[in-house]
């Protein structure tokens, strides 16, 4: 089930797309660990195709078709040298699509808010979850700037912005225009 994002409209796809091909330009854009050689050469494409015209739903399903992912990959096992093979987590094109597009559409929308002056996004929940954790209910309703978030973002590619938000994928959690 897709996030609902509150402020998905033209003019966010727009930001997003341009924040898409900056990324794309200087190599800064989020592969995954899971992406077979295919799904990194078509990754950009279906992101691009998403955010002009999709969803993170749309664009899981896509990765998931023509081996775009890997079946299995491999570990180091804890506290030892020693690698593991394992099968790769069937939830693994949801997490990549909803984290990545969530990441892409908040951009986004802080570039709209920043462009008409609005001086905060609030954070809601999008998705509802059977078990929210209390790290994100916490969060819901928070106030965020748009040109510290949009800053946070652009710098912690691959990994959780420092602002912890949106905190990830499974969170359900994305912002909106107050």
């Amino acid at each position: 089930m897709p996030l609902h994002y509150q402020n998905l409209d033209s003019e966010t796809r727009r930001y997003m797309i341009d924040k898409i091909k900056q990324d794309i330009a200087v190599t800064n854009l989020y592969m995954g660990a899971f992406l077979s050689e295919t799904g990194k050469s078509d990754w950009p494409k279906l992101l691009l195709n998403a955010a002009t015209s999709g969803d993170d739903s749309a664009l899981a399903t896509e990765l998931s078709n023509y081996g775009r992912l890997l079946q299995t990959a491999v570990r180091r096992k804890p506290k030892s040298e020693e690698l593991t093979t394992y099968k790769v987590p069937v939830m693994a094109p949801e997490m990549l699509a909803e984290g990545e597009f969530n990441r892409f559409y908040a951009r986004g929308l802080c570039r709209v808010a920043i462009e008409k002056g609005i001086p905060y996004l609030v954070v809601y929940r999008a998705k509802q979850v059977a078990k929210p954790r209390s790290e994100s209910e916490a969060k819901i309703g928070l106030q965020v700037d748009p040109k510290q978030l949009l800053r946070d973002l652009r710098i912690s590619t691959g990994v959780e912005p420092a602002l912890g938000i949106p905190p990830g994928p499974n969170s359900g959690l994305s912002v909106r225009l107050p």
